[in-house]
C-alpha cells in the first residue's frame, strides 16, 4: 500500500499494522522467544540458536527494534537487546480491543 494511502487511517490501524508486520516473519517470533527466555541477549547468542547468518539476524533485530518491540545497546561490538515490555502491554491492549469488537459482533 502506497504510504500517502496508509495516511487515510487513523493512528491506532497505523501502529496495530506497524506491530504486526514486525511479527510476521517467523525469524523475529524466534528472536523474541528466545529473548523472553533469557530475559536479555548478545547478538551474537541468538545467531548460535538460529539457522540464520550474522546479518540476517541483524537485520530482524532491526526490524523489532524499529517496531519497538526490543530494546538494545551497542556497547563496541557486542549488541545487548531486550523484550521492551511496554510496547507489549500496549500492544495487548490494541488486540484485545480489537478481538472486543470482532468477537463481540459476529457476522455468521
Amino acid at each position: 500500500m502506497p504510504l500517502h494511502k496508509k495516511k487515510a487511517f487513523g493512528q491506532e490501524e497505523q501502529e496495530l499494522a506497524d506491530l504486526a508486520k514486525a511479527l510476521a516473519h517467523p525469524a523475529r517470533i524466534a528472536i523474541l522467544k528466545e529473548l523472553a527466555k533469557r530475559k536479555s541477549c548478545i547478538c551474537g547468542e541468538i545467531v548460535e540458536v538460529l539457522p540464520l547468518a550474522q546479518s540476517t539476524v541483524s537485520q530482524h533485530l532491526k526490524e523489532l527494534q524499529q517496531a519497538g518491540l526490543i530494546k538494545g545497546t551497542i556497547d563496541g561490538v557486542k549488541s545487548c537487546y531486550c523484550i521492551n515490555p511496554e510496547a507489549f502491554k500496549k500492544m495487548e491492549g490494541m488486540l484485545n480491543a480489537f478481538f472486543t469488537i470482532t468477537i463481540n459482533d459476529p457476522c455468521c
